[in-house]
């Protein structure tokens, strides 16, 4: 899908069409919005901005990111900043819009609507790992910029064929997405925690003085066998988000078994792909519970990793030449312009002396 970039906008003329209704920040995503007549010259851009913006909340997170703060970081005042992002808000909409942005493949997936929504929910992950503060933006609407729309546009080519209507697919992309998005705030939020509150160690103690077999039948014998707070190798979030999505997948599926008068999934004997709901995101193999594998498997998301951020320097090494164009093709013009001006008025002063003369 072919999307304009933020960058690509221009002064509206008198043979410009208007601009079409929609709020100011959607209208930037889209590329649809009018250039701002005064401000800074051509060096500053929305993308220089969206860019700058999305720096700060990556390294300090989103509380960091004020409109003050990034026109510091750019070198310029704030109110240069009004005069093409208006308010935070829509300066918080272009970033969502920019980290969201995911590889989006051309056609439904080989292996089926199971396989092509568990890809879907990775690339939403992912991309909320690579800017967890993606998932402290409220939500505040339904998603109308480019690529939020591409992703339903991806999600609806997978379902394509199930036997649902508009409603009940909506239905299954919001369960999806909100599992995508709750478990990485989740396991962003993990990751700022104290250990010891994790594994249990800065208060299992006490805890298990008060948490009795005549209080808590049940949970008492779970709490003592370490299923509560995890044994003592951390948990692997990778097995953890793969499981539950495996189990909304199953319950996705036997719906669409009972609609179609079919025989229930649940009796049937489970297949490889359910291997005790370890499929790797991304429609991989089973991911066995093997410490070699585990740290195979952690030494390849290392390595998307730093392919993401390679993806990321490329990216922005791209934008700044852009920049460097544009600042280039506007000297020129201003350049081009005051030899204009400097020849019109050497011919007006030749002009006047031939009248004297």
């Amino acid at each position: 899908m072919t999307q304009a970039p933020l960058a690509d906008w221009s002064p509206m003329t008198p043979e410009t069409p208007a601009e079409p209704e929609l709020p100011r920040a959607v209208a930037l995503a889209w590329g649809v919005a009018a250039n701002p007549q005064r401000g800074p010259k051509r060096e500053m851009s929305i993308e220089r901005i969206v860019d700058a913006a999305i720096g700060i909340a990556d390294a300090e997170g989103l509380a960091a990111v004020s409109m003050a703060r990034v026109a510091q970081s750019l070198g310029y005042t704030t109110m240069s900043l009004y005069r093409y992002v208006t308010a935070k808000d829509d300066l918080l909409l272009l970033m969502q819009e920019q980290a969201s942005e995911v590889p989006i493949p051309e056609t439904a997936h080989a292996g089926g609507w199971r396989a092509g929504l568990t890809q879907w929910v990775g690339s939403s992950r992912a991309a909320y790992r690579e800017h967890p503060w993606l998932s402290d933006i409220p939500i505040s609407g339904v998603p109308i910029t480019p690529n939020s729309l591409a992703m339903v546009d991806w999600f609806l080519r997978e379902v394509r064929g199930l036997p649902l209507d508009p409603g009940e697919k909506m239905g299954m992309l919001l369960l999806l997405a909100n599992y995508a998005r709750g478990t990485s705030r989740q396991e962003h939020e993990l990751a700022a925690a104290d250990p010891g509150d994790i594994d249990g160690a800065n208060f299992m103690s006490g805890l298990a003085q008060l948490v009795t077999p005549e209080r808590f039948p049940d949970f008492a014998p779970f709490l003592m066998s370490g299923g509560y707070l995890g044994g003592d190798e951390p948990e692997d979030p990778d097995v953890d988000f793969a499981f539950g999505l495996e189990r909304i997948l199953d319950g996705l599926e036997l719906y669409l078994t009972r609609r179609a008068g079919e025989p229930d999934a649940a009796t049937a004997p489970a297949g490889a792909a359910r291997d005790e709901g370890r499929e790797a995101v991304g429609g991989e193999e089973p991911l066995p519970r093997d410490p070699k594998v585990r740290e195979a498997n952690r030494r390849r998301r290392d390595a998307e990793r730093a392919v993401r951020e390679a993806q990321k320097s490329l990216r922005e090494a791209r934008r700044r030449e852009r920049d460097e164009i544009a600042a280039a093709r506007q000297r020129a013009t201003e350049q081009d312009a005051k030899a204009a001006e400097r020849a019109a008025k050497a011919a007006e002063r030749a002009a006047r002396d031939a009248a004297r003369s």
